[in-house]
């Protein structure tokens, strides 16, 4: 029999310790990813080169607050602001509160000035821009409802006290987002009798360089009125409103934490009983010539199979999961896309090879130093 052989023996001779052991480990390891992804989508939101040109103007205070509309003429007329538009998060319910997606009143004759990267039929475009009630939807959201150009909408106000009803008369793709619904914010105006206030204002610079002339100057405008705002780039804003969530990364952080000590625990407890039961085993072995260094590497070798098939089962499973399933839909629109990445495939496995070599460590210190008389004396 050969070394292998003799290895692969040992790991199959008690097949439901070992697979209880091997799916454990990878039951860990499958949630290890999904946590790491999922926290990867929520504090590191997706990057076009365009966004490298948008800042965002929001009140100083939250992002529940608003600002005057009259605020938008004072900041297009500074020298560097290229395109303004009015946003306002709408928030309403299409039919069931569970059909949650983002709505946004925007300015349509400017939208697709500062998002330039969304790619739209020009014939939809001006038909979105002619008409006061139509509106402009994401492919995602499209395909998620089933919509198609003519239908007729309703959305339920919530966070603001009226009703919206809404044509389609447009489909966007590519860009950032393409779960979003955008409509005039004069339409808004209208219901709510004109009340005059935006969201937050959303503008695109001529070039990079006046990027933090625009910051300052912008947020100095307005210091000293009853509405002070904050400038910030786009990457910024995202991660800003992230923070509603609350502290995400350390949330699940400590649960990657726990997952892997637990994994720890689970894994030197069955190397732990295995090397109990093969005692005399081990004791004949050295007996005949092995020598600690050998021994160790017998039950290291056992012991890093049995984490690493694991591993392999929990990472490559997540990620194949993620890649044939809808994460979109399952989610009801939280998550846009779930990209296990390589990163994240790396990291998995080198914690189940960090838990294989680990979960060794005493049981082969406790094989190696037991009296080889002893053991071989010891009744069995």
């Amino acid at each position: 029999m050969t070394l292998h052989g003799f290895i692969l023996r040992n790991a199959l001779r008690n097949k439901r310790r070992l697979t209880l052991t091997v799916f454990s480990v990878a039951l860990s390891l499958f949630l290890f990813t999904v946590l790491q992804t999922a926290l990867r989508e929520l504090t590191e939101p997706p990057e076009v080169d365009d966004a490298a040109l948008r800042l965002v103007v929001r009140h100083k205070v939250s992002l529940a607050n608003v600002l005057p509309q009259k605020y938008q003429s004072r900041i297009e007329r500074i020298p560097g602001v290229k395109w303004c538009s009015k946003f306002t998060w709408f928030g309403g319910i299409y039919i069931d509160e569970k059909n949650f997606f983002s709505q946004f009143a925007c300015d349509a004759d400017r939208l697709f000035n500062i998002f330039t990267e969304a790619r739209v039929d020009p014939e939809q475009r001006e038909a979105f821009i002619k008409e006061k009630t139509a509106c402009i939807v994401g492919c995602k959201t499209m395909q998620r409802f089933g919509w198609k150009l003519g239908d007729r909408i309703t959305l339920l106000g919530t966070a603001w006290p009226c009703n919206l009803e809404l044509v389609i008369r447009g489909v966007y793709e590519g860009g950032i987002d393409e779960t979003n619904l955008f409509f005039h914010h004069d339409y808004l105006d209208e219901a709510l009798g004109k009340w005059s206030v935006a969201g937050m204002f959303w503008l695109r610079a001529e070039n990079a360089e006046v990027m933090p002339e625009l910051i300052e100057r912008i947020d100095k405008m307005f210091a000293n009125s009853a509405a002070a705002t904050k400038t910030e780039t786009e990457r910024a804003f995202q991660l800003g409103f992230l923070s509603w969530f609350g502290n995400v990364r350390v949330l699940i952080g400590s649960i990657c934490s726990v997952v892997v000590f637990t994994m720890i625990l689970v894994t030197a407890s069955t190397m732990g009983m295995t090397i109990r039961e093969r005692a005399r085993e081990i004791a004949v072995i050295k007996a005949i010539g092995f020598n600690a260094r050998m021994v160790f590497g017998l039950i290291l070798a056992e012991s890093f199979g049995l984490a690493m098939t694991g591993g392999l089962i929990g990472c490559f499973g997540a990620w194949f999961l993620a890649s044939h399933l809808d994460i979109y839909s399952l989610s009801r629109g939280f998550f846009v896309k779930f990209e296990v990445t390589a990163q994240i495939l790396a990291a998995g496995l080198l914690i189940a090879a960090a838990l294989g070599v680990l979960s060794s460590l005493v049981p082969a210190y406790g094989a190696i130093r037991a009296s080889v008389v002893d053991r071989l004396r010891a009744p069995e």
